[in-house]
């Protein structure tokens, strides 16, 4: 199957997949099934052999899945080996709270830097990431390699920043300011964040148990 013709909801297991492997791996599992790894994560054995056959053959008849070979397969096909390069734009609450907790390294990433307007945190670190001013911003684009930007800045320019970030060259956005970010152009890419979906959803299945 050509990985453009992978559904969004197979991508969007993937990195369940990941997480539960990791689990299994700190575990000390060698093995698993796929009705055992199922059970794990309240998905059908059959999904899952649906879902990785999207990507190869895993797993052998009668012996089920190596974990550790599955785990490193599963980030290689995610990415996390490919060392992104990522820097985050608005150092507010948020912002500071990714840098300071978010392991962005677990996932392939490196934190270069962070920008913000406020005097107060620029010429700052937060866990060891440069905050510069938002005025180096251009400059910083134009001799580093940055694959993806987090957006933790104010709705009202989120777009417009959006919009320059991408003149500029970047190609991948994880967007935390909730508005829909949309691009014409397309090979960019962008994680549209929403934490009042998750609450709502929450919300719904309390009001409807």
């Amino acid at each position: 199957m050509k990985k453009e013709n992978i559904s969004d909801a197979v991508i969007r297991r993937l990195p369940r997949y990941y997480r539960q492997l990791t689990e299994l791996c700190a575990r000390g599992v060698v093995r698993i099934s796929s009705h055992s790894l199922g059970q794990e994560m309240n998905i059908t054995a059959s999904q899952i052999r649906q879902d990785l056959s999207c990507f190869g053959e895993f797993g052998q008849q009668g012996y089920g899945y190596n974990v550790e070979e599955l785990h490193t397969e599963i980030g290689h096909i995610l990415g996390v080996d490919n060392n992104h390069h990522l820097i985050i734009i608005g150092v507010g609450n948020l912002g500071h709270a990714l840098l300071q907790n978010f392991g962005f390294a677990h996932a392939g990433f490196s934190v270069d830097a962070a920008f913000d307007i406020s005097p107060a945190v620029t010429g700052t670190r937060v866990n060891g990431v440069p905050i510069l001013p938002m005025d180096e911003l251009d400059g910083y684009l134009k001799s580093h390699s940055v694959d993806v930007v987090v957006l933790t800045i104010p709705q009202a320019v989120a777009q417009s920043m959006a919009d320059h970030l991408v003149d500029q060259g970047v190609r991948g956005f994880w967007n935390f300011t909730n508005v829909e970010l949309t691009s014409s152009v397309p090979e960019v890419k962008i994680e549209n964040i929403h934490f009042a979906d998750s609450l709502l959803t929450l919300s719904y299945r309390i009001a409807n148990r």
